[in-house]
């Protein structure tokens, strides 16, 4: 229940604490992405090793994890408005580091691959009880700069993750030309695994240590405690479990004929795009990860309409949710893609890319995603959809450089323009979060967070760098050499910021008198406000 404050008068929220949340946070989204990229730089040993395809490998980055950050990140993310967040996230970034650590033992592509699930799994612990907890230390009109400063976490893990990735793979060959020379016949891969992931254990422990703060406190509304926070959290597992779900759907009152008709639809197209590309995993993952949020938003819509409705009866929630994730099938298939194609065009070696990458993406992300939040803060200040406009600057300052960059026959050109594209495909990511936080009430935060990081996931990472892949592997069929195929594959996924600007566009013009009603389209769907 919300409890309207005595005095409208806002509390006084952020300070030196709040910063070092802030901090610790950041250091929790660095972790994430190394764990996440450092696989970007290994790919080709890993893919030599082996013996898997481009499109195989776009599979193992992307889809494999992303299913399974997608499907756990809705409960978890719904646990986290109830529960204490950062309990959540101590616990899932041990057991991620875990499944880090432990791939550095995987033999085989199954065996990576199901320890890549370990990683998505803890990894969805994070940023919606993240989001959360900052919403409540730091006042709205700072909560697009706040979750820029926790997204430049990205850009700093994916860095590092390159970094070091390259510098072990390096130091390692050097050390055993010959493997069977090397400790247990490791490889310098699966070193890199060890050395990324143990650090995360111990991170842990500290992240358990910080103050939970009183949900809703930034907004002057003050949030009960949820009576029996582990009995939701089993019902939201148990609404994401095949086959076990539809009993729970029934008793819920949900249409059981619209989820089977919904499912056949849904795995129709999966054997369509299956017969396409000859890709069995790819589709049948996606296909169970888009079934399952179906059902979830069943199950959502029948115990909780007035979350359900606040989010998907919400013009702007919806064309902001799949506006951005857009931009991330770019960014994240570019940021994967990227080290290959440069060992592949250019007479360079993993530790140089990986350096001059790893460091150009952590600076120019940095500077990027920040840049991007103030900005973004600034433009809500002029206009209501103001943050929005910060997606357009993101496709129009990207395109280009990208292009120019994956063309350039100069290996240093390339390395800059690898920095500088960053400054533009850096800036979004706070948009969408702070945006749908403003649409929603503060008890619902971070299961829409989780609903947005889903399409994100899902677009995203499970796509991404897949379709990429598959591009990739297509023109090489017609005889482009791996590089060439690789460019033209990256130039041709560009094309999909259309779909974005349409997206933006159509947000934009509901999301004024959208956030303006907010509380009182709460109140006339029964939230004591």
């Amino acid at each position: 229940m919300v409890n309207e404050p005595k005095e409208k008068k806002l509390p006084a929220v952020g300070g030196a604490y709040a910063h070092y949340v802030l901090l610790v946070l950041v250091v929790v989204s660095i972790f994430n992405f190394v764990d996440r990229n450092i696989l970007a730089i290994l790919s080709q040993d890993i893919q030599a090793d082996l013996g898997i395809s481009d499109a195989d490998m776009g599979f193992l980055y992307g889809t494999v994890f992303a299913l399974f950050y997608a499907i756990f990140g809705i409960p978890l993310a719904r646990f986290a408005d109830v529960w204490v967040r950062r309990s959540i996230i101590a616990g899932g970034l041990f057991f991620w580091s875990l499944m880090t650590a432990l791939s550095g033992l995987a033999r085989s592509f199954s065996v990576l691959a199901t320890l890549r699930v370990g990683v998505g799994i803890g990894e969805a612990s994070a940023t919606p009880a993240a989001y959360s907890m900052l919403a409540d230390y730091y006042s709205p009109g700072l909560r697009a700069t706040v979750i820029a400063i926790y997204s430049g976490g990205v850009y700093i893990g994916g860095g590092i993750g390159l970094f070091l990735g390259g510098a072990i793979l390096e130091a390692w060959q050097t050390a055993y030309p010959n493997v069977s020379d090397a400790p247990y016949g490791l490889k310098g891969w699966q070193v890199a695994f060890f050395i990324v992931g143990l650090p995360g254990l111990l991170m842990a422990i500290l992240v358990r240590t910080l103050k939970e703060p009183k949900r809703g406190i930034s907004e002057g509304l003050t949030i009960e405690n949820h009576p029996r926070p582990f009995s939701l959290l089993k019902t939201e597992l148990i609404a994401m479990i095949p086959l076990i779900n539809l009993i729970t759907l029934k008793k819920e009152g949900a249409s059981i004929s619209l989820n089977c008709l919904v499912a056949l639809l849904i795995f129709l197209v999966a054997s369509i795009l299956i017969l396409l590309t000859d890709n069995v995993p790819q589709w049948l993952a996606l296909a169970i990860g888009v079934y399952l949020t179906f059902c979830w938003v069943q199950s959502l819509k029948a115990r909780d309409p007035a979350t359900f409705n606040m989010i998907f009866h919400s013009r702007a929630v919806q064309y902001t949710v799949f506006a951005f994730p857009t931009l991330a099938f770019v960014t994240y298939g570019i940021g994967f893609w990227t080290p290959a194609l440069m060992l592949r065009l250019h007479e360079t070696n993993p530790a140089e890319v990986g350096m001059y990458l790893g460091l150009g993406g952590a600076a120019g992300g940095l500077l990027g995603v920040t840049i991007g939040g103030r900005l973004a803060d600034w433009a809500k200040t002029k206009h209501p959809s103001g943050r929005l406009a910060v997606g357009y600057l993101s496709i129009f300052g990207t395109v280009p450089l990208v292009l120019w960059m994956i063309h350039t026959d100069d290996l240093k050109t390339a390395f800059l323009l690898w920095f500088f594209s960053h400054l533009f495909s850096a800036s979004w990511p706070s948009v969408a979060p702070a945006t749908i936080a403003d649409l929603v009430l503060p008890r619902m935060r971070a299961a829409a967070s989780a609903y947005y990081i889903l399409v994100v996931t899902m677009i995203g990472l499970a796509l991404g760098p897949y379709c990429m892949g598959q591009l990739s592997d297509f023109y090489a069929s017609g005889g482009a050499s791996s590089g060439e195929a690789l460019q033209k594959a990256i130039a041709t996924s560009l094309l999909i910021f259309v779909i974005t600007v349409v997206l933006i566009f159509l947000a934009s013009r509901h999301l004024p008198e959208e956030e303006r009603t907010r509380l009182e389209r709460g109140r006339s769907l029964g939230e004591k406000i």
